[in-house]
């Protein structure tokens, strides 16, 4: 039992099946040193279950912040810190300090933190996008301690290569590594990006102006870094109106972005079938297998279209 915050059972029951016994008992062992280190309070569990578990709190040190922890050894939770220091603010949101080799850290709450997704004007999301992703990304000396965007493609497709289980969606991911490899030999940019660049990472602040949450750090051109905020315009809309949407958005982005119409709907194929293939990786049942298949073949008569 932790000090400083008191699980309920139905917080605890979801932490144990997604993470594991171990995972848990880890979090009561990392609220306490952390509470105490960072001098923090009035924690409230954010109930995502995601990669990392999240807490809202007060720092005497730092002011409003969000804590989070990871697995322990957290890749994300190292190269997100990474990330964090290196834009040191700019658009982003600051990060206070981290203790990478435990995957915990601390970062600055955006308040009052209204993701994008609530904006109920499609330009106006398009035109916030737009002002954040040109001129973000940057170039770092240490690009090796990240991963690259190619080579996140290559895992997954290896591992969707041994999966004897769902073979359509092992030869859309093979498809997809062959245009991301198409299109990096044209788009050579070797910059840090997000890697999650979506609606729900970009949260309102009190000043007006939106902040940048949650980077994945990861390296490659920033062509790469447009696909992960359409394919969640998708809104599991496969109509002929949502086919509709998506290729107004590719427009307008061909036109504020500079990038070409086919170069954006190539990556975001590769984007859709990755993030499916991700699914399967993450568990996946087979009753929710054919729904991961729609969006892919949806970018696909996108990109063919």
């Amino acid at each position: 039992m932790s000090k400083h915050y008191q699980f309920r059972q139905n917080e605890i029951e979801p932490i144990v099946k997604q993470f594991g016994q171990a995972f848990y008992e880890k979090v009561l062992r990392d609220l306490d040193t952390f509470a105490e280190q960072w001098s923090l309070s009035e924690l409230q569990l954010i109930p995502s279950y995601s990669a990392n578990l999240v807490f809202i709190c007060e720092s005497a040190r730092f002011g409003s912040a969000v804590l989070k922890i990871g697995r322990i050894s957290s890749e994300e939770i190292n190269t997100e810190y990474n990330t964090l220091l290196r834009y040191d603010g700019k658009r982003f949101c600051h990060v206070f300090d981290a203790d990478v080799v435990r995957g915990v850290l601390l970062e600055a709450c955006v308040k009052p933190g209204n993701p994008l997704r609530e904006v109920t004007s499609l330009a106006a999301r398009l035109d916030v996008f737009s002002s954040l992703f040109k001129g973000l990304h940057i170039t770092v000396d240490n690009a090796a301690q990240y991963p690259t965007y190619v080579e996140w493609v290559r895992k997954i497709t290896d591992y969707m290569s041994k999966r004897q289980d769902c073979s359509e969606l092992a030869a859309y991911m093979k498809q997809a590594e062959a245009i991301c490899l198409t299109v990096s030999e044209a788009y050579t940019g070797q910059m840090l990006l997000h890697g999650d660049f979506h609606h729900d990472n970009i949260l309102l602040g009190q000043d007006g102006i939106y902040r940048i949450i949650d980077p994945k750090g990861v390296i490659g051109d920033p062509v790469f870094d447009v696909p992960r905020f359409i394919l969640n315009e998708f809104d599991d809309d496969y109509s002929e109106a949502g086919y509709a949407k998506i290729r107004e958005i590719i427009a307008v982005f061909e036109k504020k972005l500079g990038i070409p119409s086919t170069i954006l709907k190539q990556c975001l194929f590769v984007e859709t079938a990755m993030s499916s293939c991700w699914s399967m990786e993450d568990g996946a049942t087979a009753e929710e297998y054919w729904e991961l298949i729609k969006p892919v073949a949806f970018a696909e008569s996108i990109m063919n279209g």
